[in-house]
């Protein structure tokens, strides 16, 4: 809690890292609490407090920008205080919520709602996503400049993918003149009908239901030819296969305006964790086999992937209890997603520091226009 008076605080003598300003060496960070911005980066800083960071990492502020904090309409799972708390304690200063809530956040007092509960919870920075479509039901198109007014950040049906290329279509032409980006939940449902994991060896021996990775691929390779039809901007929301990894990175080298996000457990589970039938690893897009964890990881360290999210979703004990058939999709991660990364990726070697800092911070402020995302001065803290 911040002490009375306190104006100023001064973190001492920690590496000082932000890959994106080539920033790397031992300094102060000087923090100004009533404007909540950097004042300055040097040594020998003073402040009214001092906090000792020697030994310690200083980065610009960890966003997470995917995430279900189920408010309104399933607060027994989450709330935005929660989950905002939630972020807090796992290392992010911002969050970005999803918009399949109930309702949706297809209607401008909807965002509204959010922004006011985040501010009353007074912990991580919360900015909302609106609907694609009125009700995320895909049948027509939401009003998308209202919600951009009302401080929508970007849009996605997520949990739903967009089926008719023709709305589709039409929300990247009218998100562009907005300047705002098309965020999309890839998956062909014709496909993915009934399988409530990856179709593959592991789902053949258990003898569940799989939906293959062609169904999350041919979306993909949809939604990149629209966005380049249009002349919009596409971010490919939880990549999970490798030709999706693939669809992207050529895309990207084409100069189509294309961003993408990978999940901890994309990077490091495979489908081998379902053989326990442990309703933890039901999650929507499902864990794939070992090429694509390779796929997903190698696109992430060449910046075919631009950004790490947690996909953090919350349900009750009760409900994720029951058989893995029953159970809903999802896990949490907020808390954990960080910690996760740096010991079992960076720790072993298999991706640099630079780069998951930059995959936590300058990447997705970058992607979404958001503040932050580098150690600036003047910038936010």
């Amino acid at each position: 809690m911040r002490r009375s008076g306190m104006s100023t605080l001064v973190l001492k003598s920690g590496r000082v890292f932000d890959p994106s300003r080539n920033l790397d060496k031992a300094a102060d960070v000087l923090i100004d609490r009533r404007k909540g911005t950097i004042a300055e980066i040097g040594k020998g800083l003073k402040g009214d407090e001092e906090l000792d960071c020697k030994g310690l990492l200083v980065c610009p502020g960890f966003m997470d920008v995917h995430v279900h904090f189920r408010e309104p309409g399933f607060t027994s799972k989450e709330t935005i205080a929660t989950g905002a708390a939630a972020a807090v304690h796992g290392g992010f200063c911002s969050v970005v919520v999803m918009p399949n809530t109930d309702p949706p956040l297809d209607n401008t007092a909807s965002i509204a709602y959010q922004y006011l509960q985040a501010q009353n919870a007074g912990k991580a920075r919360v900015y909302p996503m609106g609907c694609i479509t009125r009700g995320r039901q895909g049948q027509e198109m939401a009003d998308l400049g209202l919600l951009s007014r009302a401080g929508a950040i970007a849009f996605t049906d997520d949990g739903n993918c967009v089926s008719s290329t023709f709305i589709l279509r039409s929300a990247f032409e009218y998100l562009r003149s907005l300047g705002k980006v098309l965020c999309e939940h890839c998956e062909d449902h014709d496909l993915s009908q009934g399988g409530i994991m990856h179709e593959g060896k592991v789902s053949a021996a258990l003898g569940i239901n799989g939906y293959p990775s062609a169904a999350e691929e041919i979306i993909v390779a949809r939604d990149i030819r629209l966005c380049k039809l249009a002349g919009a901007r596409l971010h490919v929301q939880h990549v999970s296969a490798k030709g999706s990894v693939g669809l992207v990175r050529e895309a990207k080298r084409k100069d189509v305006r294309v961003t993408a996000e990978v999940t901890p457990q994309h990077l490091l589970l495979t489908d081998e964790a379902c053989r326990g039938f442990d309703p933890v690893f039901r999650m929507n897009p499902p864990l794939r086999e070992t090429s694509d964890v390779e796929a997903c990881l190698e696109g992430l360290a060449d910046g075919t992937i631009d950004c790490i999210v947690s996909d953090h979703a919350p349900h009750t004990e009760e409900e994720k209890s029951l058989e893995f058939s029953e159970a809903p999709n999802g896990m949490i991660g907020l808390e954990s997603s960080v910690g996760v990364v740096l010991t079992r990726l960076v720790a072993t070697g298999r991706l640099s520091l630079a780069r998951m800092v930059e995959a936590f911070t300058r990447s997705p402020a970058k992607c979404f226009n958001l503040p932050g995302g580098s150690l600036e001065v003047g910038g936010p803290a």
